[in-house]
């Protein structure tokens, strides 16, 4: 069994040599089908079967073990769940070891969480900064939304406050209601 580091940067590989062996289309399917439909279909089942309350059940969990210096936050209320990441271990890791096979790794995360909150009625936006930093607000399709002003949601936890968010030459990638990775608007 591999360990946690060890695995991110082995799926960030992955990534690249299923593009070069079978193009975008193979990375995607892979995505959907082996993360969204296999390794975490309990994910998908919970937030199916209890909307938001499975998101907060699911990520409460997730996230803990994989960042337990909490290197994130999470906020929901009736009509919107919300999560800022501050610290992403696994970006992180690649980061700090100089790892980049796949061209933009946390194009994963929209890959398989797109498709799965689709299936599920609901609609996700996004931003990340390529440096270990993100949010998400996932509400359901069809209701009003988009992105909420900075600190709306999650007050000095927004993780857009913080001074290192958007550094001179940072490209942020932005999703608005989507639920496909190929839905960025850069």
């Amino acid at each position: 069994m591999i360990g946690c580091y060890d695995f991110c940067a082995h799926y960030e590989w992955t990534f690249d040599w299923l593009e070069q062996a079978g193009g975008h289309a193979l990375v995607r399917d892979y995505w959907n089908e082996a993360i969204n439909h296999d390794s975490q279909r309990h994910a998908r089942d919970a937030i199916r079967r209890e909307g938001f309350a499975g998101m907060v059940k699911y990520w409460g969990h997730t996230l803990v073990e994989e960042s337990p210096d909490l290197g994130f936050s999470i906020s929901s209320g009736p009509d919107f769940f919300r999560i800022d990441m501050h610290d992403c271990p696994s970006k992180g890791f690649l980061l700090r070891n100089g790892l980049q096979s796949y061209r933009d790794y946390c194009d994963h995360c929209m890959g398989w969480t797109g498709p799965m909150m689709r299936e599920a009625g609901f609609v996700i936006d996004h931003e990340h900064n390529h440096r270990g930093q993100c949010w998400w607000e996932m509400r359901p399709a069809g209701t009003p939304g988009g992105h909420s002003a900075v600190g709306a949601r999650s007050g000095s936890k927004d993780v857009r406050t913080l001074p290192h968010w958007r550094p001179p030459g940072t490209t942020l990638d932005r999703y608005n209601k989507a639920t496909d990775p190929d839905d960025k608007l850069a």
